[in-house]
């Protein structure tokens, strides 16, 4: 019984000396969760703007539904053919990554901006100022190591990269 009792306590401290690091790993999956799912939703936006020859939106952070605003977004039309239709495309912050800090940026990396339009080309829709259009999403968590950043490039595409990587360092790290 007494070598089953010491067995149990090694276990207790093995495992309360565990718990910190795997709770920072868990919030570094949260961020990454996070940017991907950003970016697999401006993917679709972009995707769908273009088989449906039409404007396409992807906010962030406004879908009424969700408890949470953190991560949460959707895909829509920019003007909806019936304004009670669901959106195309949505998430919720709730869904793997409720403890994420969002910091977005329009393309001129200085005012914030939560939404950005895509042309049936694919592009980001031309005549809208760059200090409107969503540029860069910075993901952050607390108690996490990693941050991840999601960037849209001048053609529409979204990229998912490591703003602690120094640049040309790894295929992760950001531009």
């Amino acid at each position: 019984m007494v070598e089953l009792m010491v067995g149990v306590v090694i276990v207790g401290i093995l495992a309360s000396l565990a718990m910190p690091s795997f709770k920072q790993m868990l919030r570094n999956f949260e961020v990454r969760n996070a940017a991907e799912s950003i970016t697999n939703g401006l993917q679709r936006a972009r995707a769908e703007a273009v088989a449906r020859n039409a404007n396409m939106q992807f906010v962030l952070g406004t879908y009424p539904t969700c408890t949470q605003t953190g991560t949460s977004w959707i895909v829509d039309y920019e003007v909806k053919p019936v304004l009670t239709d669901p959106p195309i495309d949505s998430r919720c912050s709730s869904e793997g990554s409720r403890n994420v800090t969002v910091n977005a940026l329009a393309l001129d990396l200085a005012t914030p901006a939560t939404t950005i339009t895509f042309n049936n080309f694919g592009q980001p829709k031309v005549g809208v100022p760059t200090s409107a259009q969503l540029g860069q999403i910075d993901l952050t968590a607390v108690g996490a190591t990693q941050n991840m950043r999601v960037t849209i490039q001048a053609g529409g595409a979204a990229r998912t990269c490591d703003p602690s990587l120094a640049p040309g360092s790894s295929p992760r790290a950001c531009e």
